[in-house]
């Protein structure tokens, strides 16, 4: 049985849909405080509400952009003032827009780039404090399978992006370990978000092909890895990756799939 995490204020950025907001139902249901940020004003309103009806910790929101230091600032300073403190930051918030390399432009890599990295490293260090003084700070990135093991068309910025948390997730924990703070990531294969339903049938179907457990992964399933790197249990892991994909990254072939 694990450490109670009830009572501890997480931070999520990005938690008012898909992942962001599967991790923040995982950890208030396990009775934490939550706090979501976003920049759309309606869907986090909309899901602080949802997710504090289910039960378990309170959940509420501050609007902020992560690209901004100014608005990370504002956002630690929002988050203690409502709750004295944090012990686990979600550096979730991520955008995963399409451009071809041949036609990506200056202002298409410095959007991703600037959400997906300088986002999170912007989060990290407006927490820090508050990290430090909890006594059991965790820093939990969400990163990719794309990227750090995989590619796909389209996404050369994404990829280099979440290949590029890891890098810093290995530095921040050298420093951060002496305060006694973890910085752990969770990779994600392909999970079921609100955007999927967009793609068809047919594509959803092809990528369930994919994955030796022939079926998507669910937003709750990232929740609770997040959530084990988050208790005391896991107070000895720093600087590590955890892949949530269903095995999508082990087959050698589509042809490995195809006798299982």
């Amino acid at each position: 049985m694990f450490t109670s995490v009830a009572g501890r204020t997480v931070v999520v950025t990005g938690g008012s849909r898909g992942i962001g907001k599967g991790i923040a139902r995982v950890f208030a249901g396990a009775g934490a405080n939550v706090v979501l940020t976003g920049r759309d004003a309606a869907a986090a309103e909309a899901a602080a509400a949802e997710l504090w009806k289910a039960g378990g910790g309170a959940v509420s929101y501050v609007l902020g952009d992560v690209a901004s230091a100014a608005d990370c600032a504002r956002l630690a300073a929002e988050v203690l003032d409502r709750h004295g403190g944090v012990d686990v930051v979600c550096a979730n918030a991520g955008i995963f827009p399409s451009a071809p390399l041949a036609t990506m432009t200056e202002g298409d890599l410095d959007e991703v780039l600037g959400t997906n990295v300088k986002g999170a490293i912007l989060t990290v260090q407006a927490f820090l404090p508050a990290l430090k003084a909890s006594g059991h700070g965790r820093v939990i990135l969400t990163s990719s399978i794309t990227g750090p093991h995989t590619g796909y068309p389209g996404w050369s910025h994404y990829g280099a992006s979440k290949a590029a948390m890891l890098g810093f997730m290995r530095t921040a924990a050298i420093e951060l370990a002496p305060q006694g703070i973890t910085v752990n990531a969770v990779l994600p294969g392909n999970i079921v978000t609100e955007g999927l339903a967009d793609l068809g049938e047919d594509y959803l179907r092809s990528m369930e092909a994919a994955i030796p457990m022939r079926r998507l992964g669910e937003v709750d399933e990232i929740g609770h890895a997040a959530l084990f790197l988050a208790t005391d249990e896991a107070a000895y892991i720093t600087g590590q990756s955890l892949v949530v994909d269903g095995g999508q990254i082990l087959p050698e072939s589509p042809a490995a799939l195809e006798t299982v």
